[in-house]
């Protein structure tokens, strides 16, 4: 399996604090079955100033790292950015790093606010897929606005977005609302990628396995495969 959101360097966001914990977090996603994590740490305008050039510094560090471990995992990196228009300079700027390309577009991995889908989003949307930008909208499943009202999320997937939803979320593990959100997208066709956005050892783990699992009972087994593994391959440029 190919992880394509997941928060695995040190010190560099919300993730794990320590080396240790990171290279922990790492041995967990080998034994679950990720062969592949792309890691991508918060990019938020104003609290996490993340960019290509410190992202890259931190994926080359934990790299090495993992190869004097002896962990079999084979690192990418992109960015989990936040909704807004101060990253639009960054874009043009060649400052996001992305998941990586579906045909002429590039990929990157848009979070909305956990609390609402924020006014505007849409043009914000318009304005990156006209700059060849394709956003993948992470974790639809846990914002309370489509929680409330699912059908929003349609809108997106009308325009061009991809969607992930977190595989413990399809497990219940944010809760039943979430839950339910989350296999209804997938009952409606609108789940690309599954994913785990790992941010430690225990409430957060780095695991696909179970949420595949659903994903199965739900979609069949071939379009659960196709969403951590097939398109995640062609996105980071395997196949």
């Amino acid at each position: 399996m190919i992880d394509l959101h997941c928060h695995l360097f040190p010190g560099i966001d919300d993730g794990p604090e320590t080396l240790a914990e990171a290279l922990a977090m790492a041995r967990l996603a080998v034994a679950d079955g990720i062969a592949r994590s792309v890691v991508t740490p918060h990019l938020h305008v104003g609290r996490w100033e993340n960019d290509r050039a410190r992202i890259e510094a931190a994926a080359s560090a934990f790299r090495a790292a993992l190869n004097e471990a002896g962990i079999a995992l084979d690192i990418g990196f992109a960015a989990e950015v936040r909704a807004s228009y101060d990253i639009l300079p960054l874009i043009e700027e060649d400052r996001v790093p992305f998941l990586g390309t579906l045909g002429a577009q590039r990929v990157m991995l848009l979070e909305f606010p956990h609390g609402q889908v924020p006014v505007g989003s849409d043009k914000l949307v318009d304005w990156l897929l006209a700059h060849t930008v394709l956003p993948l909208i992470a974790h639809p499943e846990r914002n309370k606005d489509l929680m409330r009202d699912p059908e929003r999320l349609g809108a997106f997937t009308a325009a061009g977005c991809l969607v992930q939803v977190t595989a413990d979320a399809l497990d219940g593990g944010f809760g039943e609302r979430s839950r339910v959100c989350a296999v209804g997208f997938l009952e409606r066709g609108w789940v690309n990628v599954i994913a785990s956005d790992a941010h430690d050892c225990e409430a957060r783990p780095p695991r696909i396995s179970r949420g595949l699992a659903v994903a199965r009972s739900v979609v069949g087994d071939a379009a659960a495969q196709e969403m951590v593994q097939g398109l995640p391959l062609r996105i980071v440029g395997g196949a």
